[in-house]
């Protein structure tokens, strides 16, 4: 996986200063979260759901050997096949091995985060196969040649402007000469060329939401129908999935599907929920003639074994990146990687290195909405400071913030000096705010490492002492009124 995560602060920059991206940020940040509170509100046993998913994943990731070997044999009993692949560039090469096995000229893939992380389009099309996404959002990204914005919605940041100038672009080798800027006629425009790469396709690629051991089916769960065309249309039907979408039963699956579109768009359920069992039985009128199952792992066992397995339980549904002050503020582009946000924040360091994607578990104000919102109440920002804790232990971290942290801990033990720093703090910000207005007083630049507090907003000037001396009056107007000393007296000492 290619990523530049270590430019999160330019593309952040630019994305600020990006007034169309602004806009789509505000209404996504707007809609999911109050979407998916309403559909939350009205399922009284949403919380103790939560819970119970939780503990399916959990008891998944703690027995994953077993329920993939369960699962395996359930898939070859039901005429399909399983392959192990180790490495991403494994899984590439095995799909590419069954694409030629299949004498396959076209190819066609509905929406799969796990294909994105392997760059497997590149590699097809390297190997002379032409690949097209068919989801409408990963169709106009791959024209583009963008990473995904969002894991549910990846163009959500284009507008229908940008779309336009796209497909106009793109689609005149399919005899599109005229232009079109209304929405309903591009998604029409779409279709009509989308139509043929169906008709045409040797192979269908999809990935998996859920992986089912008790039955060896695949769940897919989509909004559009082209993940149901791609599974059914052409000869050979591939699934590329990573080795955690796992779960024991049918009864857990529907535990997971109950929580996966309320958390990820708002909706009671999903336009289509289809499970696969395998290729095309006697007497079946349609249907794939072949079944094969790519089981990825790519760093995924060794996150079974750290401080953030339980990251390994995520559903992709892209609730805390709806949530996420950070990613509503620059995009899923600027994380420059697949996977954006607070998830994106702990699976990028994960499958690549610290050293490489150090920045993203540091674009998080720790507010906690991320875990708050997570179906499977992933603690993400415990996990994001596991990260933050291994920059800082190999020494990746800048040297200001090593440095002020050093200085932090030494005023720290000791007392007087951290007093007087603060009292010597609290003039020099005073000094530096104008006098006072309607609008009170305000310090509009700080100087040194402390300047990029001020980069973009101003910084209200401390008024009433430092919380010590705040503290200590109030227990002596306490005293004074009462006798007694509140209850919190030894907090002082």
């Amino acid at each position: 996986m290619q990523i530049t995560s270590d430019q999160f602060h330019e593309k952040s920059a630019e994305a600020l200063q990006d007034e169309s991206l602004a806009g789509a940020l505000f209404v996504l940040g707007k809609m999911f979260p109050l979407m998916r509170e309403t559909v939350a509100g009205q399922l009284p046993e949403f919380e103790a759901l939560r819970d119970r998913a939780r503990d399916i994943r959990n008891h998944a990731l703690d027995h994953l050997p077993d329920y993939l070997d369960a699962f395996e044999k359930k898939v070859i009993a039901n005429g399909g096949r399983v392959h192990w692949a180790r490495t991403g560039a494994e899984a590439n090469r095995i799909v590419a091995k069954l694409c030629k096995e299949a004498d396959a000229r076209q190819v066609i893939k509905s929406k799969s985060m796990v294909t994105e992380e392997l760059e497997l389009n590149d590699h097809l099309e390297a190997e002379g196969l032409t690949v097209t996404e068919t989801d409408l959002g990963e169709y106009i990204i791959q024209l583009r040649k963008e990473k995904p914005f969002h894991i549910v919605g990846p163009a959500l940041h284009l507008s229908a402007g940008q779309v336009s100038d796209t497909f106009y672009e793109a689609h005149q080798e399919h005899g599109r000469s005229e232009k079109v800027e209304d929405k309903a006629k591009l998604v029409e425009e779409a279709r009509i060329v989308l139509r043929e790469r169906f008709k045409n396709a040797d192979v269908g690629i999809t990935g998996a939401n859920f992986l089912v051991a008790e039955t060896g089916q695949i769940a897919l769960v989509t909004n559009e129908g082209n993940a149901d065309l791609t599974a059914t249309l052409p000869k050979r039907h591939i699934v590329v999935t990573g080795i955690e979408k796992v779960v024991p039963t049918l009864d857990d699956l529907g535990v997971l599907l109950r929580l996966l579109p309320r958390s990820a768009t708002g909706q009671e359920t999903s336009n289509y929920v289809s499970l696969y069992t395998g290729p095309r039985q006697d007497g079946d009128g349609d249907g794939p003639g072949s079944f094969d199952i790519v089981l990825v792992d790519n760093g995924r066992s060794n996150m079974l074994d750290s401080p953030v397995k339980e990251m390994l339980r995520c559903i992709r549904c892209g609730a805390c990146l709806n949530s996420c002050p950070i990613y509503g503020a620059v995009g899923g582009q600027a994380y420059g990687s697949v996977y954006s946000g607070p998830m994106g924040s702990v699976w990028t360091p994960a499958l690549t290195s610290v050293s490489q994607a150090g920045n993203l578990p540091n674009a998080s104000t720790f507010c906690g909405k991320c875990e708050e919102v997570c179906p499977v109440r992933i603690p993400l920002p415990k996990l994001m400071r596991h990260w933050r804790e291994k920059e800082f232990e190999q020494h990746l971290s800048p040297t200001t913030a090593r440095w002020g942290l050093g200085v932090w801990t030494w005023l720290a033990r000791h007392p007087r000096s951290y007093r007087l720093f603060v009292r010597l703090g609290l003039i020099g910000m005073n000094v530096m705010a104008p006098a006072p207005s309607q609008k009170g007083r305000w310090i509009a630049k700080l100087p040194f490492i402390a300047s990029g507090w001020t980069e973009s907003r101003n910084l209200s000037a401390p008024s009433g002492g430092s919380f010590l001396t705040q503290y200590k009056q109030a227990q002596k107007a306490a005293l004074e009124k009462t006798g007694h000393p509140s209850k919190t007296e030894g907090a002082s000492k």
